[in-house]
């Protein structure tokens, strides 16, 4: 099998952004609601009031789903292991996200959480990776992250009935962001990325999201089920992990340190790996010649992000993705231009 190209695919979300993904691709645009870019998914997006539009998924320039593509085959593409393990699905979803507005305080399910209330395998534990920040408004790009010590359900839950903001925020960990930061978010992790971050996401392949404020950036009022996914309000506060801890504790516990290899043409930046989490990897390889990738038995995704290159001999630039199958052959990347920027990301463990 041979590497699969893969269109972009972009999602609606109640927030604004979406800027600095289309500079990224070359064009000009203004924020609005297109803030997130979504690659290598199998996943349809969760946004109420559009349940009847399906928006996210992954499709070839032929048009067909990445999703059916793997069903119709699912241990070729997918690898005999993983799929023993974990069926059909990639068990994985990354994303470009760039947000013009702080995005609502919220919280993911944890695996067993998801298990319990939305009969599901998967949660939703992600890992953010800043590749670009902008400041608005004089607002210097940040990230909330992690309850305060202190913080108990019932100080969460009086903040939540009185939609006290101010409070919210408050109860959370503020981190400004640099270029290069990576964090680790666990299901139960109540969190908030702030105004100006750009950054890649890699996540579970769910998009379950609990939402703690009741009108959104824009000043629209967020549906109840928005919130809660159905759950309803009162149950809605057991997908939260009220372990609170101190600001340097939580940085180090969630702040990822890269680790970086030097191998034959290219330069491989572990961003986060299975000593992490064992819900995924990934990689940044900046290509300085010939790289070659070898076969793995494993499938994995390939994301251009910066400069100019080629795989397997055909031209390809920022922006161009790929899927590349469990039974791929080895794959040669080169480098056109300096740098020349690859994320390879992939599933479970």
């Amino acid at each position: 099998m041979q590497p699969i190209k893969l269109l972009p695919a972009y999602a609606w979300r109640s927030y604004l952004g979406g800027k600095m993904i289309a500079e990224l691709h070359g064009k000009t645009a203004e924020d609005d609601h297109f803030p997130e870019e979504w690659i290598m998914s199998t996943v349809t997006a969760r946004n109420v009031g559009r349940e009847h539009i399906v928006e996210g998924l992954s499709v070839t320039p032929d048009g067909v789903s990445l999703k059916e593509l793997i069903e119709n085959d699912p241990e070729r593409m997918l690898g005999k292991s993983h799929f023993e393990r974990h069926g059909k699905t990639t068990g994985v979803l990354l994303k470009l996200l760039d947000a013009a507005v702080r995005l609502a305080v919220q919280v993911h399910p944890s695996k067993e959480k998801a298990r319990e209330l939305f009969d599901s395998e998967f949660g939703k534990t992600e890992c953010w990776h800043i590749i670009d920040k902008r400041e608005i408004n004089g607002v210097k790009p940040c990230v909330y992250l992690g309850f305060k010590e202190g913080v108990t359900r019932e100080v969460w839950e009086k903040a939540f009935y009185e939609q006290d903001i101010e409070l919210m925020l408050d109860c959370l960990h503020k981190f400004e962001v640099e270029v290069g930061d990576t964090f680790l978010i666990t299901g139960g992790q109540p969190h908030a990325i702030g105004m100006g971050c750009f950054l890649v996401e890699i996540q579970e392949p769910t998009d379950y999201t609990i939402r703690t404020e009741r009108t959104s950036a824009t000043g629209a009022t967020v549906p109840d089920v928005a919130c809660h996914l159905g759950l309803g309000f009162e149950k809605m506060f057991d997908c939260f992990d009220y372990t609170g801890e101190s600001k340097e504790a939580t940085f180090k516990r969630w702040h990822i340190q890269p680790e970086t290899a030097v191998k034959d043409g290219a330069t491989v930046t572990e961003l986060v790996g299975y000593k992490d989490t064992p819900m995924f990897k990934m990689e940044m390889i900046e290509v300085t010649k010939n790289f070659e990738i070898e076969r793995s038995d494993v499938f994995s995704g390939l994301y251009v992000l910066n400069g100019e290159g080629k795989l397997n001999g055909e031209s390809v630039a920022v922006g161009d993705q790929f899927f590349l199958p469990a039974d791929c052959d080895k794959i040669l990347l080169s480098a056109k231009s300096e740098p020349f920027k690859v994320l390879r990301f992939y599933g479970p463990k």
